[in-house]
């Protein structure tokens, strides 16, 4: 034996994290290894909806138009482009991510469906 390790559980080649290859045989580019670990990190920065509270509420806006805003789920805990779209879905309306601010916007009042939304998917939700 030439290796200190051959024979044992350690003398494991390595392999790819991405493709499952050996790393003599990986094919990833380093722009798809980046991306992936991005993705590996975002993941991992998650927050289960149970941990999160969600507060709702109905402003007024100029011209007399009603917004629904959602504040306190962050950006960074949670996919806020993904939860817009199920909000919008249950609501039948429109709305913005301002992911600097960390809030979403449904345009009109619908804090009712939101919040039962919101408690569908797990997430506390009070009202402001």
């Amino acid at each position: 034996m030439t290796r200190l390790f051959a024979g044992t559980p350690f003398d494991i080649p390595p392999s790819c994290e991405d493709c499952g290859k050996l790393v003599s045989e990986c094919r990833c580019t380093p722009a798809e290894k980046a991306a992936r670990a991005a993705l590996r990190q975002r993941a991992a920065e998650r927050l289960p909806p149970q941990e999160q509270t969600a507060c709702v509420s109905v402003q007024k806006r100029k011209g007399n138009r009603v917004a629904t805003v959602i504040v306190g789920l962050t950006a960074k805990a949670n996919d806020l482009p993904a939860l817009l779209k199920q909000l919008q879905a249950a609501c039948g309306t429109g709305g913005t991510v301002k992911a600097k601010e960390d809030l979403l916007e449904l345009q009109g009042d619908h804090a009712a469906q939101v919040r039962a939304t919101l408690a569908a998917n797990g997430y506390r939700v009070i009202e402001r």
